[in-house]
């Protein structure tokens, strides 16, 4: 499985052949270095590990830091590991946007934007109490009720309820890929992708 790390830069929409607008994400990916490659051999598993992201020397440990020389690269932000990676690649070398085609399908991992603390009306989508008449009172976006009777005499585990929102790992699977700009590495893709702009994403195919 081959795969990148980048960041989200923001939303856009381009025209298609058709002339249809198309809402679509830009993603700035790469060039992340080769830091690791893995065989079964000697991890019991084979994967590539990839940097992106500049960190300061002062900010890195000196275990991480003997662990980036080995690789020839600079200190790195993110390290993401692809497992079985297609096609050979060895230690330092540059994983670019070239990686990814235009017209292929992709999956993006990304961390949903945080929300705190909600109620069930944004965080599960409830409808609310719904109606105003009949005494209803502030009553629009309560959960109602949430026990059933005598029998079972309790709330049932897993309920939805009020509770911490976002902030969670998300992956949005089969993103088509409409563009890609080699030079500038950056690839734009089709619909939404989690979270907010500048933050880490990784893209897989």
């Amino acid at each position: 499985m081959q795969g990148i790390i980048g960041k989200k830069i923001g939303m856009t929409s381009i025209y298609s052949a058709d002339g249809r607008s198309v809402a679509c994400t830009v993603l700035e990916v790469g060039p992340c270095a080769v830091t690791q490659v893995k065989t079964v051999e000697t991890d019991g598993y084979s994967a590539v590990q990839l940097g992106f992201g500049e960190k300061k020397a002062k900010n890195t440990t000196k275990a991480l830091i003997g662990h980036f020389q080995k690789a020839n690269a600079t200190p790195k932000r993110k390290l993401v590991e692809f497992r079985d990676w297609d096609g050979e690649i060895n230690l330092g070398d540059a994983v670019t946007a070239e990686v990814f085609e235009e017209g292929e399908f992709i999956d993006v991992v990304g961390t949903s934007k945080g929300k705190g603390f909600q109620g069930v009306v944004k965080r599960h989508n409830f409808g609310g109490v719904g109606q105003a008449t009949h005494g209803q009172h502030n009553r629009g976006r309560a959960p109602g009720a949430i026990g059933a009777c005598s029998y079972p005499a309790r709330v049932f585990k897993g309920l939805r309820m009020a509770g911490r929102t976002g902030g969670e790992r998300v992956k949005m699977q089969n993103l088509q890929v409409l563009k890609v700009v080699a030079e500038k590495n950056l690839v734009v893709v089709n619909g939404s992708v989690p979270g907010a702009k500048n933050s880490i994403v990784i893209l897989e195919k």
